[in-house]
């Protein structure tokens, strides 16, 4: 029972941290279709701004020092995110091709630059030490960033519906996508609204990258783009487009891959979640996003 128990909560957990990147992801295709192949290139930028300024703040405790790095590594990748969509995505909108063939060359650049820059070595981050204890629930002891995870998961998905649901920038979004040319004629700025989307995908994809430095114990260069895998076979269970098919997906892929790795034998989790894919796409094309409308 105890293991059990252990599985399913790391395993939502872990779906939890696919659930941060995969957010930011759907949020973008669904509200301006585009499809981001740099989303991972946002979590690495997080990641390791979060690593660097701890790395320069060794004067003070961990503590401190853990959250400000955090909130370095947030802030960074809302604007690393901001200035791509300014700078490469909104000459693009409308051309797909193109969108595609530059968001992966940016996520391919800038992983080479951080290697580049930083070298291909994983670097340690240091972490409260809490986050490196373990809760007793049901005789299973839970890792306790896996609990922070989860409530950071559930506090994006909260936040995200709330804003565009009940905010005026959020309503500015969802009209803008509906009939643009109406509402620049009503002087609304629309392309500034579709910026902050970008950078609030920047924001999840980088708590993914802090957080997921805190799972991993290190920031790594190639981390971006083995969870952007993940978090576009999030997105395509989940829906394309849809939050709430997003996140139910999320929990879904994490625990059959946790289960899987364990009843079954280590290493077949990633080929679990392959066929889970290709048995969404056979049996339900549009996702599980139909369960949520």
């Amino acid at each position: 029972m105890s293991t059990f128990v252990l599985l399913t909560i790391t395993g939502l957990g872990l779906g939890a941290l696919y659930f941060l990147i995969a957010s930011g992801l759907s949020l973008i295709y669904g509200l301006m279709g585009v499809l981001n192949f740099a989303h991972g290139a946002f979590l690495t930028v997080g990641a390791y701004a979060m690593w660097f300024t701890e790395s320069k703040l060794t004067g003070i405790s961990v503590v401190p020092r853990f959250l400000l790095g955090a909130l370095a590594g947030l802030v960074v990748g809302a604007v690393f995110a901001a200035l791509v969509e300014l700078v490469l995505i909104r000459p693009l909108y409308k051309r797909h091709i193109e969108q595609v063939l530059v968001t992966v060359g940016l996520g391919l650049a800038t992983t080479a630059l951080v290697v580049a820059i930083w070298g291909n070595d994983a670097r340690t981050v240091d972490a409260p030490a809490w986050l490196g204890k373990t809760t007793a629930v049901l005789g299973a002891h839970i890792p306790n960033d896996r609990w922070i995870l989860i409530i950071a998961a559930v506090v994006v998905l909260i936040a995200l519906n709330a804003f565009l649901k009940r905010t005026r920038y959020g309503l500015i979004i969802r009209a803008g996508v509906e009939n643009r040319a109406m509402v620049t004629a009503l002087g609304i700025d629309v392309r500034r609204a579709f910026t902050l989307v970008f950078a609030i995908g920047g924001v999840a994809a980088a708590l993914a990258g802090v957080l997921g430095n805190v799972y991993f114990s290190a920031a790594d260069p190639a981390r971006g783009t083995s969870l952007l895998i993940f978090a576009f076979i999030v997105v395509v269970i989940g829906g394309l487009g849809s939050l709430r098919g997003t996140a139910a997906a999320a929990v879904v892929v994490g625990l059959v891959q946790q289960y899987a790795n364990y009843y079954a034998s280590s290493g077949l989790g990633d080929l679990s979640v392959v066929l889970l894919l290709g048995l969404v796409l056979l049996a339900r094309p549009g996702g599980l996003s139909r369960a949520f409308a």
